[in-house]
């Protein structure tokens, strides 16, 4: 029986998730839940309640969406498709990268809160956060790319550090798509262009019917 994913189209974690599995290529289930309304089988196997979950066949429980894309090119147990051949988990194990996620994962992702959900805060608090991702979080991407000369964080092929940013940093983008064009971020721009374009983000975004378990439609890309 292939792992069971709980999912959520249109949350970052789980489509970063829902990227690298397929990706690897793995086979697997999902079940899309409802944000209001969810399943009593999720809450059990994890409390905390958010997405993505993954259930393993032997049925382990990874609940953060970092392991769950380590699961996806290095496994366990054997199961296909073994180890990471292609380096898409070993590229992204260097300091640096490992760094780009981590302040994706804390302050670029409070502050696209900020700038997603404006009602929750002041009009000034919003621009603050514009401002302050802008310099923190987006430039330092922008010169990193520039630095290397690469179009990708993995160097001229992408790699696990590629599918973790890009929900994010597409969420940012899609809240003021005019403000975000107009920003001096060329590379990132044409970056944030290409994974928005790519089979893999397609097949990443097939809409599943809601609260059921089904095979998951993409395909490895």
């Amino acid at each position: 029986m292939p792992p069971l994913l709980y999912t959520y189209r249109r949350c970052p974690y789980a489509m970063r998730a829902r990227m690298a599995l397929l990706q690897a290529g793995r086979r697997f289930r999902a079940c899309e839940i409802v944000l209001r309304d969810k399943p009593a089988e999720l809450l059990a196997l994890s409390p905390k309640g958010t997405v993505p979950v993954l259930v393993l066949p032997g049925g382990e429980v990874l609940e953060q969406s970092w392991d769950i894309m380590r699961w996806a090119w290095c496994g366990e147990g054997g199961h296909a498709p073994g180890p990471d051949e292609d380096g898409w988990w070993a590229r992204a194990q260097t300091p640096e990268n490992l760094a780009l996620v981590e302040r994706n994962d804390g302050a670029f992702k409070r502050l696209l809160d900020r700038h997603k959900y404006p009602e929750r805060f002041t009009a000034e608090g919003d621009a603050a956060a514009c401002t302050e991702a802008l310099h923190t979080c987006l430039l330092p991407l922008e010169r990193w790319l520039q630095a290397q000369a690469q179009a990708h964080f993995g160097g001229a092929t992408p790699c696990a550090t590629d599918l973790a940013l890009f929900p994010f940093v597409r969420q940012f983008a899609a809240v003021d798509p005019a403000w975000f064009a107009a920003q001096a971020l060329p590379a990132l721009q044409a970056w944030l262009a290409g994974w928005l374009a790519s089979p893999l983000f397609a097949a990443c975004m097939a809409k599943l019917p809601v609260q059921r378990v089904v095979d998951f439609p993409g395909r490895s890309v």
